[in-house]
């Protein structure tokens, strides 16, 4: 959900707004059919996807100015979503140059190579 929140993060705009919808769509039906898949029933699910849901939204607001954040407030942020993971200071380098690299390509360079199916 961290990577996704960065891809989104960097595409937003009203020109890709329909694309990146279809896409957000799409990444939440496969997180529930997974769901289904396990086993759980249709109030499991209900329930679990709204807690995904929610969960995605909160890193979305808590990344959105990521790139205006200290160093510190990185790792708060990324603390937040990941308890217990050791390496937080890597995680948050990693992150930086992971939306760096969306920076530099355009939502085309991603989607050229994905058929419609």
């Amino acid at each position: 959900m961290l990577h996704f929140a960065f891809f989104l993060k960097n595409f937003k705009s009203d020109k890709q707004k329909q694309i990146l919808q279809e896409i957000y769509d799409f990444n939440f039906r496969q997180i529930e059919l997974s769901i289904r898949e396990i086993g759980y029933g249709d109030q499991s699910i209900n329930k679990k996807m709204k807690d995904y849901i929610n969960l995605f939204h909160a890193i979305l607001s808590d990344i959105h100015f990521w790139n205006k954040l200290s160093f510190d407030d990185r790792k708060k942020i990324i603390s937040k979503f990941l308890v217990n993971f050791n390496n937080i200071k890597d995680l948050v380098e990693y992150f930086d140059d992971f939306d760096q690299k969306f920076e530099k390509k355009t939502l085309n360079f991603y989607l050229k190579s994905v058929s419609n199916q």
